[in-house]
């Protein structure tokens, strides 16, 4: 008997939504925030040579910059993070707001090193924080939350989404260490499916039930799955390790997929109901 072809393209073939171009996910402190770390390492060289109380300040200043370095690239991942969310807590430490400060800091020590005078060196610190300010804002400094739905629910969500991204983002940070390029988009498909059920949890915070057995044992299982073979991969190229994680990733987008739709199918006859029950009062009234 003819037996029938399917496969993962094959037409009727149900399978989960497909991830879009930009899937693998984009580091928000791109190369404007990696660039403040050229100018500790410039300070902390020419420093060298300014005697012990130059040099001590100017390595002072080096170490100050580069720390507002760093905390300005954790405040641009952060506010990316959040601005993503339909539901989201504010970061706990403005992290660009210090980086400001560490910047006026920094290059005031820096000044001071030469020839502006305490006065002058204010000035330039002042002058440097505003500049940092102007160049990347400041942290997101309120909650974002969702209109009629009250603050426990939203807290309950936002938490959960933390953990969620938390995983995916560890996920991928840890293929990423492998040469399996396929695997790589494979993950990023996977994490693309797995964050199109944060969306619509965040969009209607009553799906949080249903789907909190996904976003925190499952994705936590993937997350673990995904380090023993990236382990395993990196001592030896084992085809079956392979082929059994591929398998996991498959079955995981299935079952993301699929329960993401049945919360919409089910959100979408909530409101059937909703509208069947308001047609059916305004008919009774006469309008």
């Amino acid at each position: 008997m003819a037996r029938r072809f399917g496969g993962r393209h094959s037409p009727g073939t149900p399978r989960p939504e497909e991830a879009p171009l930009d899937a693998a996910p984009v580091d928000a402190g791109g190369a404007k925030a990696n660039l403040m770390f050229l100018p500790p390492v410039v300070l902390a060289a020419t420093s060298l040579g300014a005697g012990p109380v130059g040099l001590v300040a100017g390595l002072a200043g080096a170490g100050l910059l580069a720390l507002a370095a760093w905390l300005t690239r954790e405040g641009l991942r952060a506010e990316a993070a959040y601005n993503a969310r339909k539901v989201a807590r504010r970061p706990a430490l403005p992290r660009k707001i210090f980086g400001s400060l560490l910047t006026g800091a920094g290059i005031g020590l820096a000044a001071w090193t030469g020839d502006s005078g305490i006065v002058g060196s204010v000035l330039y610190g002042i002058a440097a924080g505003g500049l940092h300010v102007a160049a990347f804002g400041i942290d997101p400094l309120r909650d974002k939350r969702v209109e009629g739905v009250d603050h426990f629910q939203q807290d309950r969500v936002a938490r959960v989404v933390d953990e969620a991204e938390d995983y995916l983002s560890d996920m991928y940070a840890t293929i990423q260490t492998t040469d399996a390029r396929q695997l790589q988009d494979k993950v990023a498909e996977f994490c693309a499916t797995a964050r199109h059920m944060i969306r619509t949890v965040e969009q209607d915070p009553r799906d949080l039930t249903g789907a909190r057995k996904f976003l925190g044992v499952y994705l936590m299982g993937a997350r673990d799955a995904t380090r023993k073979f990236a382990e395993v991969w990196r001592r030896k190229k084992d085809p079956e390790a392979r082929k059994n994680y591929e398998a996991l990733l498959d079955d995981l987008s299935r079952n993301f997929a699929a329960r993401t739709e049945k919360m919409m199918l089910d959100d979408r006859s909530d409101m059937d109901i909703e509208i069947k029950v308001l047609r059916d009062r305004l008919q009774r009234e006469g309008v």
